[in-house]
């Protein structure tokens, strides 16, 4: 089997992460998550390896000098994204296509890493008032990076029509039934 990079990202909060725990609950032999290294410091309910690997600043700059990410990112000021490319071979390695849950520069960098063997979902909540809600739902925003990432949301809304596909997320059922028949129809391919 060839394996398949499958890429989810999407502006904070239009529910990207919610759509590929859904698909991997749904498709545990076919698919597996890729975790994401980072700077920033781990949330409470957070594992190490798990939810991300949790590396330095140095650490991150001393991969990114040796050129083990497929792709990286400095999302927030002194916060460092990136995909390991011993992570994809890991996952290839157990049989499996590889689902990611990026932001949307992260997600460009794939495709055009991997090209025809990825397939680039952008993520999208129609209202801007939804997108609020949701993340100030969280609890883990401040006023400030409330502020900042809403900005943040409307600059990366702008890099939609640079990916394969647009998945409306604004009725949740509907949306998860067409991420499957994305899914299906990409690894069939």
């Amino acid at each position: 089997m060839k394996g398949k990079l499958i890429i989810f990202s999407a502006p904070s909060g239009s529910g990207k992460t919610t759509i590929v725990r859904h698909l991997l609950n749904k498709y545990t032999q076919q698919l597996a998550f890729s975790v994401s290294a980072c700077t920033r410091p781990r949330r409470d309910h957070e594992i190490d390896g798990k939810d991300y690997y949790f590396l330095t600043l140095q650490d991150f700059r001393l991969k990114i000098a040796d050129q083990q990410f497929a792709e990286w990112e400095e999302v927030y000021a002194g916060n460092y994204y990136g995909t390991l490319k011993s992570e994809i071979q890991r996952l290839w390695d157990e049989g499996k296509h590889v689902l990611f849950d990026v932001d949307v520069k992260g997600g460009l960098k794939l495709k055009e890493a991997y090209g025809d063997a990825a397939l680039a979902v952008f993520v999208k909540v129609t209202s801007d008032e939804e997108i609020k809600r949701r993340l100030s739902g969280r609890g883990t925003e401040t006023p400030e990076t409330l502020a900042t990432r809403l900005a943040k949301v409307r600059y990366e809304q702008s890099f939609e029509h640079e990916f394969d596909v647009v998945l409306v997320n604004d009725e949740l059922d509907e949306t998860l039934t067409k991420a499957e028949d994305l899914v299906q129809a990409f690894i069939q391919s």
